[in-house]
């Protein structure tokens, strides 16, 4: 079973870190909010366990693991969205990367969707909740030369 998560990045190199542990995280569009007046944003997302090796009942028979996970960001002044339509709440997206950029967070989904966070500063935290659940399904990337 994996151990529950709960981290925070105020810098860099500890988003650097949080993006390796969401990275192939599935997020439904309508699991996303902004807080305008409090100036947050928050998503759930279903986190793939990396940290977690595969299981095997039989052989070349492999389980992996996924658990929700709350991703949250403070002192957020202002968010763009590429290819995400408000309208379709049930739209999965795959992210893939986070990152600061002048001033911003960017999160880079499968597809060419993205969001971009303008911030004061970074103060971003992701926690763990509920239970994990078993599945088959390990994100595999084409790396192209």
């Amino acid at each position: 079973m994996v151990q529950k998560l709960k981290l925070r990045a105020v810098d860099d190199e500890d988003m650097k870190i949080l993006s390796t542990c969401l990275q192939d995280a599935l997020v439904p569009v309508g699991d996303m909010e902004y807080f305008p007046d409090d100036g947050r944003f928050v998503l759930v997302a279903s986190r793939f366990c990396w940290e977690q090796p595969a299981e095997s009942l039989d052989p070349g028979d492999e389980f992996y693991e996924r658990i929700h996970c709350a991703l949250s960001f403070n002192g957020v002044k202002k968010v763009h969205r590429r290819g995400i339509s408000r309208r379709d709440p049930a739209q999965l997206l795959e992210l893939l990367s986070l990152s600061v950029k002048d001033g911003a967070v960017e999160l880079v989904f499968a597809g060419g969707a993205a969001l971009r966070l303008e911030v004061d500063a970074l103060s971003c935290q992701i926690e763990d909740f509920g239970e994990p659940w078993p599945t088959r399904w390990r994100p595999r990337h084409v790396i192209d030369n």
